[in-house]
């Protein structure tokens, strides 16, 4: 195994997995260590569709979609390797959320992901930060399955 990070564009990230504009909160992530940690990157544009209602005049991020762009980055560690090509990963549950700061349009959400219990059904631990600042945190569980099984 190569100590070698392994960095992923966007379209390595959409070849990966299956989410598309306008839910898509990864443009690009570095594998840091190999089915262990990875960092995902979300620019964020005042051009978002959730902007419009998440509140006029004061757009801050929906917190839940910070924790969708960190569930979402573990998803890219385990889907983007080609014995994952057949597999989908579903968000099973949360814990310990906590939001620190606003995140708003012109930041760049740095999206840190540590598995810390591996397997099918997994858990992970996840900081998001802007500008070097921890701006949410969470744990959050996961699924992985055979994109077969998942049709049933």
């Amino acid at each position: 195994m190569s100590d070698t990070p392994r960095t992923l564009n966007a379209v390595d990230i959409l070849n990966a997995i299956p989410h598309r504009y306008p839910i898509l909160m990864v443009d690009k992530a570095t594998v840091v260590e190999e089915d262990k940690k990875i960092t995902g990157y979300k620019s964020v544009s005042g051009n978002e569709p959730f902007f419009q209602g998440h509140f006029p005049g004061r757009p801050i991020m929906p917190g839940v979609l910070i924790v969708e762009a960190m569930a979402q980055t573990a998803c890219v560690l385990f889907l983007s390797k080609p014995e994952a090509k057949d597999k989908l990963a579903f968000f099973m549950g949360i814990d310990k959320v906590k939001f620190r700061k606003p995140v708003v349009p012109g930041d760049q959400l740095e999206l840190r992901v540590e598995i810390i219990r591996p397997g099918r059904m997994g858990k992970a631990k996840g900081e998001a930060y802007v500008g070097g600042e921890l701006v949410t945190e969470a744990e959050f569980m996961f699924a992985i399955v055979d994109r077969q099984e998942a049709k049933k």
